[in-house]
C-alpha cells in the first residue's frame, strides 16, 4: 500500500522504551545499515508518550550516528558512519505549528487506507472492540480536516505539517515559481 521496501521491528516495548544508550544503538544501526538522506518520524510531542520519547530517540540517534567515536557493528563488521541530511517529525493529534507543509493531495486516499489498515486501533464496525480516541469515525475527519486546511494554507486541497530542528534553506526563489505556477 505504501510501497515500502523494507521494514524492521526493532522490538522495543510498547509504552517502556527509553531513550538510553541501548535504545539509541539499535537505532543508530538501523541508520547505518540504510543511510537514509531523510527520517519521518513521530511528532515531538503527542498524547501518546511513546510519540514524543521515540521523536527524540531518533533525532539524538541520528546525530550520534554521524559520530566516528560511537562504533557499531552489522554482524562482524563495522559500520560506516552515517549521519541524515534532514529529520522530519510529522505532526500527529496535537496541533503543532508546521516548519513547513508538503502537498499530499494525489496520496491522500493512500494515507486514510494506510492508516485503515491498522484495523484493531481505528474505526473498524467490522470490530466488537469497546470505543477508543481514535477508533471513533470522526476520528478520520479530523485528520482528514487538518490536512484540509493545511492544504488551503498553500493552495493545495490536502497538505501534511512536518517539524525540523534544521532550518531547510533553497538555492533559489525560482524553485517556487516553478511549482505554483
Amino acid at each position: 500500500m505504501l510501497q515500502v521496501s523494507v521494514r524492521e521491528n526493532l522490538r522495543m516495548a510498547d509504552g517502556f522504551f527509553q531513550n538510553d544508550e541501548v535504545h539509541q544503538r539499535k537505532v543508530i544501526e538501523v541508520i547505518r545499515k540504510y543511510k537514509p538522506e531523510i527520517i519521518l518520524c513521530n511528532a515531538p510531542e503527542d498524547r501518546h508518550p511513546d510519540h514524543g520519547r521515540s521523536a527524540k530517540l531518533i533525532s539524538d540517534a541520528a546525530f550520534l550516528s554521524g559520530l566516528v567515536k560511537i562504533v557499531t557493528r552489522n554482524g562482524e563488521e563495522v559500520q560506516e558512519v552515517w549521519r541524515p541530511k534532514y529529520v522530519f517529525h510529522y505532526i500527529q493529534d496535537r496541533f503543532l505549528q508546521p516548519d513547513f507543509v508538503v502537498d499530499i493531495s494525489k496520496y491522500m486516499d493512500v494515507k486514510i487506507e494506510s492508516v485503515l489498515a491498522y484495523k484493531t486501533q481505528f474505526f473498524n464496525p467490522d470490530l466488537n472492540e469497546p470505543q477508543t480516541y481514535i477508533s471513533s469515525p470522526e476520528f478520520l475527519d479530523t485528520v482528514k480536516s487538518r490536512a484540509m486546511m493545511l492544504g488551503k494554507r498553500i493552495g493545495v486541497k490536502f497538505a501534511e505539517g512536518f517539524i525540523t530542528e534544521k532550518v531547510i534553506g533553497i538555492k533559489s526563489f525560482d524553485a517556487f515559481i516553478q511549482h505554483t505556477t
